[in-house]
């Protein structure tokens, strides 16, 4: 619902509340409960079929469709490590609100970024370990701190509302994918239970900062933070792109062999599609992001939304 004037949002402090008593019982340690001194099995999957989609390039051999799962795994975790950059920033300023207010508040960001800092410690040592098993030559195209420092450019609802969206995608992927999927190397699983059991309450804390930053607004703020986060949403499309291209020619000069007509640009154009549904269409299909988000904007703004994501969509 959209305001004409700002007001004081209400904190429901029983919810944070909620989400410290979680993080306290799930707290993992990237050692001994992560890794436990294992590698990664190359000979399995990383990221299930329902996320790389690598089932639809059927010219390819069910090794190389494994290959191009583990090079889609490897960036899927680079891409937390760069986005977990900005969010755990952005989360930072936004608690200094609560400094000399609710304390129980305070904590459960504290601890959420504390989190999210070792959400990032966990996906450099995973690329560190996956770089040792698979051939040199893979690239990640983004440098964190600078999409970082661009994201925190916009306004704090927008930047709010693509992290919600991030962490309810993360929901999406781990429950409907990664978990019932057999098959996917061990390791690299648990990496993703791991990161999921955190992130549930994270998805939790971002609503509630999300709800609160909209409260505060007027209809003109709320109208130029929907621009933002179109723009923002334009930004990780520009993100995908090229790292879409850097992983289809790494791809392809793994294999060892040739690609016939225009096996290449498909190999590109999948990878393109599933980036996309990884990263922007997943979320914006999930269904309490989609209540949360049209419940602070009005008709004409969903519109705008909708027209941005239409050339994004499958």
């Amino acid at each position: 619902m959209t305001t004409d004037t700002q007001t004081t949002p209400a904190i429901d402090t029983s919810r944070y509340a909620r989400c410290i008593e979680a993080s306290k019982r799930i707290r993992w340690d990237i050692e001994a409960d992560v890794i436990r001194g294992r590698t990664f099995d190359f000979g399995q999957h990383f990221l299930p079929d329902g996320l790389s989609q690598v089932s639809t390039l059927e010219f390819l051999k069910p090794e190389e469709k494994r290959l191009l799962s583990q090079v889609q795994g490897r960036t899927y975790a680079n891409m937390f490590g760069l986005v977990e950059r900005f969010i755990a920033a952005k989360m930072l300023e936004v608690s200094a609100q609560h400094g000399l207010g609710d304390q129980v508040a305070l904590e459960a960001l504290v601890r959420f970024i504390d989190e999210e800092l070792k959400h990032q410690a966990l996906f450099r040592r995973i690329e560190a370990m996956v770089a040792e098993g698979m051939p040199a030559g893979y690239r990640f195209a983004a440098e964190p701190n600078a999409v970082a420092q661009a994201v925190l450019g916009a306004t704090t609802w927008a930047v709010l509302a693509l992290t919600c969206h991030i962490e309810l995608f993360t929901q999406v992927h781990y429950r409907q994918s990664i978990a019932p999927e057999a098959g996917l190397s061990p390791l690299w699983k648990d990496v993703f239970l791991f990161h999921w059991k955190e992130e549930s309450q994270h998805a939790i804390l971002d609503e509630l900062e999300w709800q609160r930053e909209d409260a505060r607004l007027t209809d003109a703020e709320r109208d130029r933070a929907v621009d933002d986060l179109i723009m923002l949403v334009g930004a990780v499309d520009g993100l995908l792109q090229p790292q879409a291209r850097a992983d289809a020619l790494y791809f392809v000069r793994c294999l060892g062999r040739a690609l016939r007509g225009d096996e290449e640009v498909r190999v590109a154009g999948a990878l393109l599609r599933a980036y996309r549904w990884q990263y922007i269409v997943s979320g914006v299909q999930d269904a309490r992001f989609a209540q949360l988000l049209g419940g602070m904007v009005s008709t004409a703004q969903r519109q705008r939304i909708q027209a941005a994501l239409a050339p994004l969509m499958p």
